[in-house]
């Protein structure tokens, strides 16, 4: 059978960093001349993975965490529809944009169960990847696991993440069962490693992100080269609801005379976003996302991909936690683990810090760019390892 890869990953989420790290992974094999497509979830997200969702949501409804980390999104939508529909209208203008990047994927025909995905589409390899994939939702909807995949094809994972940093005691017979059939096995954080290690006694290999599998040259591919905004700016990218993170851009902002320029409202409503920002554009998609950071004087977020942006666009940067450490809801391992092969903790800030001791404080590219390479090389030898240990 010739050599055909079926993706599985979050292509569809109107999120910046889950679009286009599921861009990146397919673009890699088609640059290795691999065929491959990502496997439409049209349906299947309607049907079978969404009644799987359902039955963990339900068992979540006297979880407090959970249902905070909910919240946020929930409110969003309420305040759009019953008091602001002009906000509305611009998250429709933005979710346009994410169905047009949505156009660059190439997708297999729709498929009505999971069990149909393996029996009509001819894989001989199944990669998942990368995205918090195995959160415990996705494990309970049982599509991220690649248990429907049969024992014959040939099962990758790359630079997959839990999203959270413990497993609940009540889900560790499933982590264990899927992850033990995966046969070529990669996380994308320190703290993933561990996890597959207690679970299951694996050594999973750590691997960088599929956004990080380009350098800079290579991602101009997916923008146009002419800036978006003219003047001189500061880009900020906050997906969390912390005042202090945009007092602090305020600050860079008064010591630079730069404008903010600011994606507001994406996870849930920020009343202080609307006050902060200069220019708060909506029409923006993943490309445009990319340019908004290439041409940045400064980049603020307390995103994962906006610091891998920053870095691979060599940009002077600013990051926050989007979470206080050690809530469950917590997805800070992946930007800890990040910062540190980068050696660059000392970016990650809590939003009180004096602008003038930091905003003048070089960053040395030259030498991220070598450790960049190096861990880019270093997970490109495992992808094509595990593509070339398929059984067929």
């Amino acid at each position: 059978m010739d050599k055909k890869v079926g993706i599985v990953s979050c292509y569809f989420k109107h999120n910046y960093g889950s679009m286009l790290q599921a861009i990146a992974t397919q673009k890699i094999l088609e640059d290795w001349d691999i065929p491959n497509e990502t496997i439409n979830l049209e349906k299947l997200e309607k049907n079978e993975i969404a009644k799987g969702k359902r039955k963990y949501y339900m068992s979540q409804i006297f979880n407090i965490s959970f249902l905070k980390a909910k919240f946020g999104m929930i409110k969003l939508k309420l305040y759009c529809k019953f008091a602001n529909g002009e906000l509305g209208k611009n998250i429709k203008v933005r979710d346009k944009k994410f169905k047009e990047f949505e156009k660059m994927f190439r997708l297999s025909k729709s498929y009505d169960t999971m069990k149909q995905i393996c029996e009509e589409g001819n894989y001989t390899d199944i990669l998942v990847g990368s995205d918090q994939l195995w959160l415990p939702v996705n494990i309970v909807a049982d599509y991220y696991t690649l248990n429907f995949v049969p024992e014959y094809v040939n099962k990758i994972s790359f630079a997959t993440s839990f999203g959270v940093s413990e497993i609940p005691k009540k889900y560790e017979k499933s982590y264990k069962k899927f992850l033990n059939r995966i046969e070529n096995l990669s996380v994308r954080e320190d703290k993933g490693v561990q996890l597959v290690k207690e679970l299951t006694g694996r050594e999973a290999t750590l691997v960088c992100d599929p956004t990080l599998l380009f350098n800079q040259a290579e991602w101009m591919r997916f923008q146009k080269e002419e800036p978006l905004i003219k003047e001189k700016y500061i880009f900020c990218y906050f997906l969390g609801k912390t005042i202090e993170y945009r007092k602090f851009a305020e600050r860079l902002k008064e010591k630079t005379g730069y404008k903010i320029v600011s994606l507001n409202h994406l996870d849930e409503y920020v009343k202080y976003s609307d006050k902060f920002a200069d220019e708060a554009p909506f029409d923006i998609g993943p490309s445009e996302f990319l340019n908004l950071i290439t041409n940045a004087e400064f980049v603020c977020t307390d995103s994962f991909h906006g610091t891998v942006f920053s870095l691979i666009h060599h940009k002077k940067f600013f990051v926050f936690r989007r979470y206080k450490n050690g809530t469950k809801v917590s997805t800070n391992s992946r930007l800890d683990s990040l910062l540190k092969i980068v050696n660059l903790e000392d970016r990650l800030l809590n939003g009180e810090e004096a602008v003038e001791e930091l905003m003048n404080k070089e960053i040395d590219y030259t030498r991220i760019d070598q450790i960049l390479e190096a861990f880019r090389e270093e997970s490109k030898a495992f992808l094509r390892g595990a593509l070339d240990n398929g059984k067929n």
